[in-house]
């Protein structure tokens, strides 16, 4: 069966395989230690948690949940670990077996295909605005993300690569927090396509071809180009959809 360990903050991170650590930029919650805030109510603390679990791979497609041994690992009753099984289901993250409990769903070809799509407008989108506002510190930034992502590659750490490659999209995104509900948006996309690039990212293969979109991506915004900025972001992410299908027809 499976453990959870909570603790909260700003930033949060779950270890992975080859020690891998995803990195997120939300604000409320995270996985690891204690229990979260008294004044936040415990159906809300567990339906965060355990959708955090389910999109970051910490909980595997058609990996089974018992309500019952949710809520003696959280160290909760079980009418809020049931209230946020129900509310997962109607999010289609998980579905209920014939028998009690339910399982983690898994994405469908086409719904892996939709999710990167609507992550490549989005995304697309937002670099058009980053390019013309970003400075040349948070460029240096992003360029030592890629550089470390490289080191880490060339050394076979690939729980590495995924961390800097994560920090990579995570700066960027913090360049647009200020526009809230496109932010917003993005934040919620990547939560759910997030689960997908951690497999392939293991691949020496797509990790590189992920570095090289890092670096077209940074080459568009040291020219402030809007059209091409989002031009590079829409490829970058398109070949992330081909690793992502290619992994999903393996397994």
């Amino acid at each position: 069966m499976y453990t959870i360990n909570w603790h909260i903050r700003s930033k949060y991170e779950i270890p992975l395989t080859n020690s891998a650590i995803i990195v997120y930029n939300y604000h409320e919650m995270v996985v690891h230690g204690r229990t979260a805030s008294k004044d936040v109510p415990a159906r809300k603390k567990v339906y965060e948690k355990l959708k955090t679990a389910i999109l970051s791979g910490h909980f595997s497609p058609k990996e089974r949940l018992a309500e019952e041994h949710l809520a003696e690992t959280m160290g909760v009753s079980r009418t809020p670990v049931r209230e946020a099984l129900y509310k997962l289901e109607a999010e289609v993250l998980i579905r209920p077996l014939k028998t009690r409990g339910f399982i983690v769903s898994g994405d469908s070809r086409e719904e892996m295909e939709e999710l990167f799509e609507i992550r490549a407008i989005l995304e697309g989108y937002a670099l058009s605005i980053i390019s013309e506002r970003i400075s040349e510190e948070s460029l240096n930034q992003l360029s030592n993300f890629v550089d470390k992502a490289q080191t880490a590659l060339e050394a076979g750490r690939m729980g590495d690569v995924f961390k800097w490659n994560t920090r990579f999209h995570d700066h960027l995104h913090e360049l647009v927090s200020d526009t809230s509900r496109l932010y917003r948006l993005i934040v919620d996309m990547r939560k759910q396509v997030l689960r997908h690039r951690k497999v392939t990212l293991q691949s020496t293969e797509g990790a590189q071809r992920t570095l090289d979109g890092h670096r077209k991506i940074l080459l568009a915004l040291r020219l402030k180009d809007p059209e091409l900025s989002e031009k590079m972001m829409r490829t970058h992410i398109k070949l992330a959809k081909e690793d992502a299908l290619m992994a999903l027809s393996k397994s």
